[in-house]
């Protein structure tokens, strides 16, 4: 199709919500269930939105249909438009007591240690119609995953996120995503209360001669603290990778391979008592736990709500000194 200026003045909005929908079923049978329309329907409304925007937009394949590259760079707008005008027009007040929502949060498990129980206390005495699910982080730049809406929150260590969310403020540039610090944390060398290296100061070459497990989301042999060593022209030898702090933790205490694991968390493992702690023998950067969001959600009274729940329950964990 040729190219061509949509007149907006013109535009039947109406077009706009199946489009959305469309893209968000991959199917033209479901979207049209969704939308308590016909079939037909959906496809005239699609042809008229075509002819608008001189684009074909979806084509069929499969038993779906594959949205065009025009598509897919227009739908993220469509959407967020749809979102902010429906809260604008409907907005809907969250009432705790009475609420039968399920919110989706993102995080590791180390994270979840100090989060949930705090969390869980709150949404037993105000909410307690909530449901919460606690999924995998498994990347450290989790927007997909929260423009998919596949997560109402993901909570970690997102530092390339936050430098780039910054640069685009600066540039005044969209930035779709919002941020709040909940705590600061570091990380330390655990290892087994027997360790040949638990009765003698950890030094570099120590370090860096033992035999390493790495905790990594995407399984990738390689993290911030080899990125500290390199920066010194030194490496260690990840021998073994786990997905999950708790494996971590336990793993050493029947092991002589060291790792690293943030320092609040030592404690809320349970095993404690098995574990040596020595201070890194370099410098590694602190690290900002943050709350992340898509800002499509940043007016909805349920999202604020339980934003406000997340930091309560961090503060409360940090303030009762969950350190060794």
């Amino acid at each position: 199709m040729s190219s061509r200026h949509p007149n907006f003045r013109t535009l039947d909005l109406n077009l706009l919500r199946v489009f959305d929908e469309v893209m968000a079923e991959r199917n033209l049978t479901r979207a049209a269930r969704n939308l308590s329309i016909t079939q037909p329907a959906v496809s005239n409304a699609l042809r008229r939105l075509r002819d608008t925007l001189g684009d074909e937009l979806v084509r069929r394949a499969g038993q779906g249909i594959e949205p065009t590259p025009r598509a897919l760079a227009l739908w993220p707008s469509v959407r967020d438009a749809l979102r902010q005008l429906q809260v604008s027009l409907l907005p809907s007040v969250f009432v705790p007591a009475e609420a039968q929502s399920t919110f989706v949060l993102a995080m590791a498990d180390a994270t979840a240690a100090e989060i949930i129980p705090g969390l869980v206390e709150i949404v037993e005495a105000e909410a307690p119609g909530v449901s919460l699910r606690v999924v995998p982080l498994t990347t450290r730049d989790p927007r997909r995953l929260l423009d998919e809406e596949a997560a109402d929150l993901a909570i970690g260590y997102f530092p390339a996120v936050l430098a780039d969310l910054t640069a685009r403020t600066q540039n005044d540039s969209a930035v779709p995503f919002d941020h709040e610090r909940l705590y600061d944390g570091e990380y330390v060398c655990v290892m087994r209360r027997g360790h040949p290296l638990a009765q003698e100061a950890l030094t570099l070459d120590h370090f860096c001669e033992a035999r390493h497990m790495l905790v990594s989301y995407s399984g990738r042999p390689y993290g911030f603290i080899d990125e500290a060593l390199a920066s010194l022209g030194r490496q260690r030898r990840v021998v073994l990778t786990v997905n999950q702090f708790f494996t971590a933790g336990r793993v050493v205490t029947s092991s002589n391979l060291l790792t690293v694991l943030p320092r609040h968390f030592v404690r809320t493992t349970g095993i404690a008592d098995e574990l040596t702690v020595r201070d890194l023998p370099f410098d590694v950067p602190v690290v900002h736990v943050d709350a992340l969001w898509h800002r499509r959600q940043q007016q909805q009274s349920a999202h604020q709500w339980l934003r406000r729940a997340v930091v309560r329950s961090a503060r409360k964990a940090f303030a009762t000194g969950r350190q060794i």
